[in-house]
């Protein structure tokens, strides 16, 4: 009979095909070492490519499936391989009539209702020998394991336990294969069933390796159906896919939180190599398929543990058949922890891995965001440098395609956080935000969700944040001079605050009330992308008014202005914040570099509530201007409520 080794299993991400890819990067990379970690197992495929009797050899994973597997291939316990063959030809003869746990929940769906009950009995009788000591540990996981293989081999999925295929004839057809064990102590390995996260804490080692989910698809998911046969605690199962409560076992790399447990997983680590196998995935795929983390922020990660290097090789990625992936390539780096003399560039002159528009971070009263699909195809096709007045949360500079970007807006405190934006890696920028959160106790339902908070997301967490939010804001206000710390306190407020909208009163003080959201998914994902796309960029910032481009006008600058509109009354309306005067100003600047040949374009709104911008209106008439109009309302705004059906008119003024 055909003998199993530990590649021969179905599973997803599996690493067999890389593994002397895997190797010849140690081999000619990390120099001399004695012991290796599989820190995210799977198979074992790589912790068993650099098992012998010179490396020590560490595995681990959460799911018990894997663990018995492990303990089969690399266990140091003595294993009698006669009797476990010998116990396999007498299951592989056995015939029952009678239903179990397992023929119940899963005959003829995942498997014929006889093969069920063979799956069934055996495995019950592995738990009673092994009660009995006529098996040990070992002996007991590597008939678990063969059992796991074999029944593997012949369900009825395609490739995964989400779900079973319906209305296919299900033959009788199982027996149990023999494994191809060596027959030695493995006395140097250590086998681990752990939360990767905790584990790395209590171990040192030379080498890591390092393979977490890529996506959505958990684990847990997958292969609930073996995990159940493994446990053998015959749970109670649900749904059509028959799945067990698995919610012990779930990874946050698969989910939002797949980020900051990789952070928090690297820093962690005691060893002189890290090395990470991750692909090319981006935004590649069905959305379940998705790598939850990107390129760069595996760089920025381990740039700050040491020296990183990078490989890739083409390699074929797993999918159900309902998606054609070209060009896919499985990258790994390898860092060499406390080596940071180089810093690693690959990502300087790179694309960014968000593909489309990016939305600021801050929710600038007036945004552009949602009408960008309408503005950038109004603007020329080429453009040297872009001067985006009155730029406010910077959405239209940030997505303009051109050489350069020249940001202007009179909010100091905007442009310096904009300035961050461009200059400071994203982990940097949460792990600041993070500690302000703590310092102030304020709510962090990315961590701990609302109901830790006594709320839901209707309600919100304003009660909760209410006397929390004040006390920062007063630190804020309290601060009589420009400082790092200072901008990050701002940006929390931002974050925090009512409709994540900058207002600040007469006395120059923000005096926004408190919102409803905190820190969640949605802004760290709009920071992270819009750091991504400015800082592959070449921008200047200036915190001045317009009027201080005067004297700097150049032959290839083309001008965007959304300014203030006359007839709004949002918040940078208040306190005289725009006027007759300033409106006149603007048009006269724009007269200005119209005469010097210039291109512009004006955001602007000739008609609101039922009054009419005459100014300029009058302006574009006798300057021959072009307006072409758009169609977007500001109906989230706060402003007048009852009045949001009222017309409003919203145009785009160019002068070509």
């Amino acid at each position: 009979m055909e003998k199993l080794n530990i590649n021969n299993r179905r599973y997803l991400g599996s690493k067999n095909k890389l593994v002397s890819f895997i190797k010849e990067i140690v081999e000619n990379n990390c120099g001399e070492y004695e012991s290796f970690l599989d820190l995210f197992g799977g198979t074992g495929v790589i912790a068993n490519a650099f098992n012998n009797n010179e490396i020590q050899v560490y595995v681990n994973d959460i799911l018990k499936s894997n663990y018995c597997s492990y303990n089969t291939w690399f266990g140091s316990e003595k294993i009698d391989t006669l009797k476990i063959e010998m116990m396999i030809e007498k299951y592989n003869n056995i015939n029952l009539k009678n239903d179990n746990y397992f023929s119940i929940n899963f005959g003829d769906m995942y498997f014929s209702k006889n093969d069920a009950k063979q799956i069934g009995f055996i495995r019950e009788d592995i738990k009673k020998k092994y009660k009995n000591k006529e098996l040990n540990k070992r002996e007991r996981d590597a008939l678990i394991t063969s059992l796991l293989y074999s029944a593997d081999r012949i369900a009825n999925t395609v490739g995964h336990y989400d779900a079973y295929r319906k209305n296919i004839p299900l033959k009788d057809c199982f027996k149990m294969y023999k494994l191809d064990i060596e027959n030695n102590e493995n006395s140097k390995n250590k086998i681990y069933n752990m939360d990767s996260n905790k584990l790395v804490k209590e171990i040192q080692t030379d080498i890591v390796y390092i393979d977490p989910p890529y996506n959505s698809r958990q684990y847990s998911d997958a292969y609930h159906l073996l995990e159940n046969l493994a446990e053998w605690k015959k749970p109670e199962v649900y749904g059509v896919a028959r799945k067990m409560d698995r919610s012990k076992i779930k990874s946050h790399y698969c989910t939002s939180k797949a980020v900051k447990s990789f952070k928090n997983l690297i820093e962690d680590i005691n060893a002189k190599y890290i090395l990470v196998s991750y692909n090319n995935m981006g935004n590649k795929g069905a959305g379940r398929s998705q790598a939850k983390i990107s390129d760069r922020e595996i760089l920025e990660i381990l740039e700050a543990k040491g020296k990183v290097k990078t490989f890739e090789t083409d390699y074929n990625y797993y999918t159900t058949g309902k998606t054609d992936i070209d060009e896919h390539k499985e990258r790994v780096f390898l860092c060499e922890v406390g080596k940071k003399e180089k810093k690693y560039e690959l990502f300087i002159a790179e694309e960014s891995t968000f593909y489309g528009n990016v939305k600021s971070p801050i929710n600038y009263t007036g945004g552009k965001y949602k009408l960008l699909n309408q503005l950038i195809p109004e603007f020329p096709m080429q453009i040297n440098t872009f001067v985006d007045v009155f730029c406010g949360g910077f959405n239209v500079g940030s997505n303009v395609s051109c050489n350069k970007v020249i940001a202007i807006d009179n909010n100091k405190p905007l442009i310096r956080l904009l300035e961050m934006f461009n200059s400071k890696r994203y982990f940097e920028i949460i792990s600041q935000i993070e500690k302000i959160i703590k310092k102030y106790d304020l709510s962090n339902t990315y961590e701990y969700g609302y109901t830790y908070y006594g709320c839901n997301s209707d309600s919100g967490l304003g009660s909760y944040n209410k006397d929390r939010f004040v006390n920062l804001r007063k630190a804020y206000n309290g601060c009589t001079s420009d400082t790092e710390e200072k901008d990050y306190m701002f940006l929390a407020l931002i974050i925090y605050c009512f409709n994540n909208q900058i207002r600040f009163n007469g006395k120059n003080e923000f005096n926004s009330p408190v919102g409803k959201r905190d820190f969640n998914n949605s802004i760290r994902n709009n920071i992270k992308n819009f750091c991504e796309r400015i800082q592959n960029q070449e921008i200047q910032f200036i915190a001045k008014d317009f009027e201080n481009m005067k004297e700097n006008l150049q032959d290839d600058m083309f001008f965007y202005f959304d300014p203030p509109y006359f007839l709004g009354q949002a918040t940078y309306n208040e306190n005289n914040g725009w006027n007759v005067e300033k409106e006149m100003k603007l048009l006269d600047f724009i007269k200005h570099i119209d005469n010097n040949g210039n291109k512009f374009a004006l955001s602007n709104v000739i008609e609101h509530k039922g009054m009419k911008n005459n100014i300029l209106i009058d302006f574009v008439i006798e300057n021959n201007y072009n307006i072409r109009n758009l169609t977007y309302n500001y109906n989230n705004s706060s402003y007048h409520k009852k009045d949001r059906e009222s017309l409003t008119k919203e145009v785009l003024i160019t002068n070509y």
